[in-house]
């Protein structure tokens, strides 16, 4: 199975722990590593900067065993998030894009995705809106609107993705009636994730839920629901029902949480 991860990453830059250490991630980087994990062939195409964080995010990835030959170094800075921990709680601070500003996927980038089993970007990737050239060469899209579904970013995507993945708190006729809407607009495949509440699909028929896979010990959710879309997307990919992929993607999401960090 080939899985692609396009746009955004991020380096959380954590100021107070040990003098200050520099994680590699972002929504798309996160689930390339995921898939890789679970087997897929994974690759990740984006920009970093030509700083020594660009260094570390590209070497870090490789070594995880995603294909990075489309993850470009360019003149500037990689985006980097400031946080704090307080009390074993992340303070997230300031937020600066770099070079990921003016980002969009070039013709050879689209060359090299068409062939990829599906293709996946978050609010903050820049390409949503490139989401139609690929749908175009025929290779299926999937779309994190993490908690901001009505985003622009996520709503000029929406007509041009495939499965379209969300954040929500709970299961309500409120939150049924708005995966509903969103198929209408495009998506073949809208999947809520509820945290401790497990997820919820909607496959244009009926809806189809799960919980979750317990975690012996809970040690940070960063990265959690990242896990999820990851584990979704590649079962489902491989021809496994809805209700499989949703406890792949639960079954990954628990992995995520007994360890620090994203991974």
């Amino acid at each position: 199975m080939k899985f692609a991860a396009v746009g955004s990453n991020c380096i959380d830059y954590y100021e107070n722990l040990n003098g200050g250490t520099a994680f590699p991630g972002g929504g798309p980087v996160n689930m390339a590593v995921y898939a890789a994990r679970l087997g897929a062939q994974s690759a990740y195409v984006g920009p970093v900067g030509s700083d020594p964080f660009g260094d570390l995010l590209r070497r870090a990835v490789a070594e995880k065993g995603v294909d990075v030959s489309r993850l470009r170094q360019k003149p500037g800075k990689t985006a980097v998030t400031q946080v704090l921990l307080e009390d074993g709680d992340r303070v997230l601070g300031d937020y600066d894009e770099g070079v990921l500003a003016d980002y969009r996927l070039s013709p050879e980038d689209l060359d090299f995705l068409q062939g990829f089993d599906v293709v996946v970007c978050d609010l903050w990737g820049k390409v949503g809106g490139q989401f139609r050239e690929l749908q175009a060469r025929g290779v299926p899209t999937a779309f994190d609107g993490a908690d901001r579904p009505e985003d622009p970013a996520c709503r000029e995507a929406l007509p041009y993705t495939d499965y379209l993945f969300f954040s929500a708190r709970e299961d309500t006729p409120a939150l049924r009636r708005q995966m509903q809407g969103y198929a209408a607009r495009g998506p073949k495949l809208v999947t809520a994730t509820l945290g401790e509440r497990g997820s919820l699909c909607w496959d244009g028929e009926r809806f189809h839920s799960f919980g979750v896979v317990p975690c012996p010990q809970v040690v940070d959710t960063l990265g959690a629901g990242d896990s999820y879309i990851a584990g979704f997307l590649v079962a489902y990919s491989q021809g496994q029902p809805i209700e499989a992929a949703m406890e792949a993607g639960a079954r990954n999401a628990s992995e995520t949480l007994g360890y620090f960090g994203a991974w």
